[in-house]
């Protein structure tokens, strides 16, 4: 069993530098570690190696991995600067990632030559991909699940778009015996895990939802991306995001088809930053038809908030390749994504997860 994880980033924006910052500073600062899952012992951080980022940004494309976390617009919190990873990042196609209002921030520059990705792959013996797309970029997705399978790597997809749950990509992966795991990475302690533990609260004690709302507002790329109107007069948020974060709060409730439920990008507020904050209401009813109503409201650094579930993800995805498993691994689809294929009650799911690190479940 080789040592190191070879792993490439498809976008190379505020969560891959939060990841990449996160992971080095813990090689070199091995007490400090906090936010990964124990029951990992297979591998630790310090296997996580990586090999390969990919760009359009031409302010990135060229430079060390290292480098590339810290161009613009990326302006999530430095708390760690990487030593020099001797990972470049190459360009790849622009397909449908820069549709949207993000177009305006990235700098693009004609003169760099698009890379032939799954040969670069294969050249850095990548065996993991992680995709980090624009939310809405459901071709790049695609496009890049497709070129990790053919290059031997599995994929972690990040995104609200389908890998997990496209037949096609699933149907190869199986043959392949290489693993995916999606769709869109749930935050470590993010507004859709806390609404949607609140949420199971009230029938675990007896009670009733009735309806529930969250906001969320930021001021990263994401957020300009996600609140770009589209041709059909919707914003991009409505490709799959929406309804990814309201499967995720509302699937284990038994009136989930008649809660109402809203779930909203409210807005993109630039000097915040990478910060993401939230608001959630709850209403619902108690004993004898009495009305209860819950509001909270949560500040995180959003890309840190990401980047421990997804060294968990690259981790998992290797003991999966170590053992030949090929196709979803549900378990940890269940565990670490927003719109698995099967919705799981957390407590469940992390059984289930914990069962097959320990080679007790197939997937």
């Amino acid at each position: 069993m080789a040592n190191l994880i070879n792993t490439c980033l498809i976008g190379i924006g505020d969560v891959a530098s939060a990841l990449v910052q996160g992971t080095e500073n813990y090689k070199k600062n091995p007490d400090n570690i906090i936010g990964l899952l124990p029951e990992i012992t297979q591998y630790s951080i310090n296997d996580i190696k990586f090999v390969l980022g990919v760009e359009v940004n031409a302010n990135k494309v060229g430079k060390d991995l290292s480098e590339a976390i810290f161009a613009e617009p990326n302006c999530n919190l430095k708390l760690f600067e990487p030593s020099f990873l001797n990972a470049p990042v190459i360009k790849g196609p622009i397909l449908d990632g820069l549709d949207s209002n993000i177009k305006n921030i990235i700098p693009i520059d004609e003169n760099q030559k698009t890379t032939e990705i799954i040969e670069e792959l294969k050249r850095f013996d990548v065996d993991v991909v992680l995709i980090l797309l624009p939310t809405g970029s459901h071709k790049a997705v695609k496009f890049y699940a497709n070129a990790a399978l053919e290059a031997g790597a599995s994929v972690v997809n990040g995104m609200p778009s389908y890998v997990a749950k496209d037949p096609e990509l699933v149907k190869k992966a199986e043959r392949l015996r290489l693993s995916l795991i999606g769709d869109d990475v749930k935050s470590q302690i993010g507004a859709t895990i806390i609404h949607r533990s609140l949420a199971n609260l009230f029938p675990m004690r007896g009670a009733i939802l009735d309806r529930t709302i969250q906001l969320d507002w930021g001021g990263s790329s994401d957020f300009l991306n996600l609140l770009t109107p589209m041709e059909n007069g919707n914003l991009r948020y409505e490709e799959g995001k929406r309804q990814s974060k309201t499967e995720a709060v509302v699937a284990n409730l038994q009136n989930r088809d008649t809660v109402e439920c809203q779930i909203s990008a409210v807005d993109y507020i630039p000097f915040i930053k990478n910060q993401k904050e939230a608001y959630m209401r709850l209403e619902g009813r108690i004993f004898g038809g009495a009305p209860v109503r819950v509001d909270i409201t949560m500040f995180v650094e959003d890309g840190n908030n990401s980047a421990g579930i997804l060294a968990d993800c690259i981790r998992v995805s290797k003991i999966a390749k170590d053992r030949g498993v090929g196709g979803v691994l549900n378990s940890a689809c269940s565990f670490f994504s927003k719109h698995p294929p099967e919705q799981l009650d957390d407590i469940v799911a992390k059984k289930r997860l914990v069962e097959f690190i320990e080679g007790k479940r197939e997937c």
